[in-house]
Formats: structure tokens, sequence, C-alpha cells
């Protein structure tokens, strides 16, 4: 049985509490009292309640991309799967977006987080594992539209369901990348 990390429990014990509380209102000492742990446990896991919120973020997301580098599911089940989070995380991912202070720098920490899990997928599968300076422009404009697309989408701009969000992310692919991901 595989027991859950300390920045497993604080992560939860988090976003237990984002869902009774404004995000800007959460301090360290809510979360650690709240899972029973020290600050010091904390400061030891992570810098801040914002580099917990990245790293957790970047936990779920690398949980659902690296099934394309791992089990071979289709790149269209995998940005299903990715529209799916957005759905029932949508709630606690609109807390994050309005009640945190540096909106843009989540923004840019999202969309960095998934140009890393996008270019590790096309990496696995390029000659000689390297990517020339057009297909990196290529893989970075596509995290740079569906992300900020996502977070207007989130914070309900676009009144489309998830399944709609889904063919978004799979006919706004740049065609370059397609060789790379639709094998």
């Amino acid at each position: 049985m595989k027991r859950k990390t300390a920045k497993e429990i604080l992560a939860e014990s988090f976003r237990e509490l984002a869902e009774k509380k404004s995000i800007d209102k959460i301090t360290v000492k809510d979360i650690v009292e709240n899972c029973g742990y020290s600050s010091a446990t904390f400061y030891r896991q992570f810098k801040d309640k914002y580099d917990l919120i990245a790293w957790s973020y970047t936990q779920d997301l690398r949980s659902i991309v690296d099934k394309l580098a791992y089990t071979k599911d289709s790149w269209q089940q995998v940005l299903t799967e990715v529209a799916e989070y957005f759905e029932e995380q949508r709630d606690y991912l609109s807390n994050l977006l309005l009640h945190m202070n540096g909106y843009d720098s989540f923004v840019n920490n999202m969309t960095q987080i998934h140009y890393e899990r996008l270019r590790f997928l096309i990496l696995k599968v390029a000659p000689d594992n390297k990517l020339n300076e057009m297909t990196e422009m290529y893989i970075r404009e596509y995290c740079y539209g569906t992300v900020h697309l996502t977070c207007e989408w989130i914070l309900g701009q676009y009144k489309v369901s998830f399944d709609d969000l889904t063919q978004v992310y799979i006919n706004s692919l740049p065609v370059p990348l397609n060789q790379y991901l639709y094998k």
C-alpha cells in the first residue's frame, strides 16, 4: 500500500480549505492546523502556499498527460481527460484564478507546466530526441492559447461543455505537431 507523502497531505489540506474559503484568505497556519502538521514540516516541503499550488497542479496534470507516454492512450483521450479534470476542478480552479494575488503569475505557471508536459511527450517520439526551434515555438504557442482559453472557460466566459472544450483542444493543435501526437 502506497502511503501519502507530506506534500500530498499538505496539498489535500489546502484543497479542503479552498472548498470553504477564498484562496487569498488561507494561510500556512490554516493548512498545517487542518492536517495536524507543523509549519516547519510545511516549509521543508514548500516555499509558500503558491509553491504548494504549483506543485499540486503539476502532479494533477502529469498524472493525466503522461498516460500518453506510458500507456499509449490516444492524444484525443488525454485531451478529454484534461477537459474532464478542468470540469471536475472548476470550483477550485475558479477560486485560484479569482482570489489569488498574482493571477498572471499563476496563468504563466500553468502555461509553463503545460509546455513542459507537451514537450516531454513530443521529445519521446522526436528523431534523436531533439526538437527544432520551430517545433518548440508551435508547442509554446499551443500552450499559451489553450491555457488562456481554459482559464476563460473556467471563469464562465464560455458556456460550452467540457466535450466542446476538448474539441477546441483537438482542433487547435498546430498541424506540425500532429506527426508527434497522432501516430
